[in-house]
């Protein structure tokens, strides 16, 4: 039960937070400083080789998946900052 409610949540908030991100620049400028955040987060998990167990779930997050999470989360961070600044808007 309590990872369909995390999968319910992960896909809530993907929606709406590429709505929001199409619409306003401000928002890719927000999520280009999370995603870059978010990547030096899970560079130091892989780094310092530690384990992150899923709240409430059996499941536990190894470094090799928190690298390959850093390299998404990096190709999403380049991505809003070349929308969110570099591009110039269409209007």
């Amino acid at each position: 039960m309590i990872v369909a409610l995390y999968i319910a949540a992960a896909v809530i908030m993907a929606a709406g937070g590429l709505y929001f991100a199409w619409q306003y620049r401000d928002v890719r400028k927000f999520l280009a400083g999370a995603f870059f955040v978010s990547f030096g987060i899970l560079v130091y998990l892989y780094l310092a080789d530690v384990s992150v167990p899923l709240l409430g779930t059996s499941f536990v997050e190894t470094p090799a998946i928190s690298a390959g999470r850093a390299i998404v989360h990096f190709i999403l961070f380049l991505l809003c900052c070349y929308f969110g600044f570099v591009r110039k808007p269409n209007t």
